[in-house]
């Protein structure tokens, strides 16, 4: 029976190659940053699994997928301090996508005034979840841009994605007829 092609054993004392090949430690500030994105595109697959998710809202979770591959490659590179590079396939225009998105989601369920807990239904709870992964991972990339460039576009990106999810968790609520968890702070 032949060896599989998914185990290498090349990682087995703790080190993995970047794009490039060069061998770093598994725990090194960029392997955090774009593992923990890679953990925040399996959170957004639980979401747009949840019963319920419309296909519009599973799409966009697809671009955002896809827009996360891209940004773990790129977090995966080394980059030149003289020429540094731009983040792969992200723009600022992507960006604006993922506002737009916000606004119609903010102008589709309403307002409150309070601070939400999370929870609520099943599919508002795991856009919960994604937001506070999505969240890690933008600290992450935080703590690599204090040793490298990466370029900005790429924190906006996050920053904006988990304005999303919030948004989201509510909109998920609302559709769902479920009240949301309002803090109380003497509880």
């Amino acid at each position: 029976m032949a060896k599989s092609n998914v185990y290498t054993r090349t990682g087995d004392l703790g080190t993995t190659s970047l794009v490039g090949g060069q061998r770093v430690k598994k725990n090194c500030v960029r392997i955090e940053a774009y593992g923990t994105v890679d953990e925040f595109s399996a959170a957004l697959g639980v979401v747009a699994a949840a019963p319920g998710v419309t296909e519009q809202i599973k799409t966009q979770l697809l671009v955002v997928q896809n827009k996360l591959f891209n940004i773990g490659g790129y977090l995966a590179s080394e980059s030149d301090a003289e020429n540094p590079q731009s983040a792969w396939g992200l723009c600022e225009e992507d960006t604006a996508k993922v506002e737009a998105w916000c606004d119609y989601l903010d102008e589709n369920t309403p307002k409150i005034r309070a601070f939400v807990l999370p929870g609520g239904s099943l599919s508002a709870s795991y856009a919960h979840v994604a937001r506070t992964v999505c969240r890690r991972a933008e600290r992450r990339i935080l703590d690599l841009a204090e040793t490298t460039h990466v370029d900005p576009v790429v924190m906006t990106y996050f920053n904006r994605l988990s304005d999303y999810l919030f948004l989201l968790a509510r909109h998920f609520n609302h559709l769902e007829g479920v009240a949301e968890i309002i803090w109380d702070k003497d509880m």
